[in-house]
């Protein structure tokens, strides 16, 4: 992505914030309509693959312990080689789960020393881990690893997964959720390519940052004075925000129509 139209996908998000009631949150039907006008790379799955991944994402928070009793916003991610996508679900237990929009994305490419397969699970969001802003440094490849100065870096914490060289086996990596290098690296979203974290689109980070999309524990800590340098001052955080990412693996055997890859 070019620096102008990261600068033209940022404007038309303010824009969208500031055309509707700036007391009121932003309701799911808002933030569908942001995902939409902002976010740059697009998947569209039709709906029976919206009821795969609901009801995966269900019966794996089943399965840690967790009940959704409010609805909230939550991140499933689908390592499987052949998908590597991201889908932003509204999860309401009283009406359903609704999409509200899906993107590609790059998880852990094994094969090379220090690279992990990207863990399944269900991981929380929360202010103990730390989440942090890119500094928009290149390293001697000339690649800003998380992308753009100023990206919010989403930190899930240290994690057990495999290591994807050497003799294998189980090894501990910190999961994190950012974007990439806009240049040399976005545009092979939807492809395994990373160190074991998953990296997004820079306009899905913007929504997910300008919205507090998954930021229940942050807006509570910051509502008591702690870590809230890291939020936007001028955000403007949905009803509902959510705390919980899941990834999980499909399994699948070859790509879907609605995932192509990109090169």
């Amino acid at each position: 992505m070019s620096r102008r139209h990261a600068l033209a996908c940022a404007m038309a998000l303010c824009a969208f914030i500031h055309a509707g009631n700036a007391a009121a949150s932003p309701t799911p039907e808002d933030l569908i309509a942001a995902y939409r006008q902002t976010v740059r790379q697009q998947l569209h799955p039709p709906e029976q693959e919206l009821r795969y991944y609901a009801d995966a994402a269900d019966r794996m928070l089943r399965d840690a312990g967790i009940a959704l009793h409010e609805p909230q916003y939550i991140a499933v991610v689908d390592r499987n080689p052949h998908v590597q996508a991201l889908l932003l679900l509204w999860d309401d237990p009283g009406t359903g789960v609704r999409l509200v929009g899906a993107s590609p994305v790059s998880t852990g490419r094994t094969g090379s020393f220090d690279h992990f397969r990207t863990p399944t699970g269900v991981f929380e969001h929360n202010v103990s881990d730390g989440d942090f802003r890119a500094l928009g440094t290149r390293n001697e490849f000339g690649i800003r690893g998380y992308g753009e100065k100023g990206s919010r870096v989403y930190d899930f914490g240290w994690q057990r997964a495999v290591r994807g060289w050497g003799r294998g086996g189980i090894g501990t990596m910190r999961l994190q959720m950012h974007s990439t290098d806009p240049d040399m690296l976005e545009p092979r979203l939807g492809t395994v390519q990373s160190k074991g974290c998953i990296r997004i689109p820079s306009t899905l980070n913007a929504l997910l940052d300008r919205f507090g999309v998954l930021d229940a524990d942050y807006e509570a800590a910051a509502s008591e004075g702690r870590n809230a340098w890291v939020l936007l001052p001028t955000r403007e955080p949905v009803a509902g925000a959510g705390r919980y990412l899941i990834i999980l693996d499909s399994r699948r055997p070859q790509r879907p129509a609605w995932s192509p890859r990109p090169f």
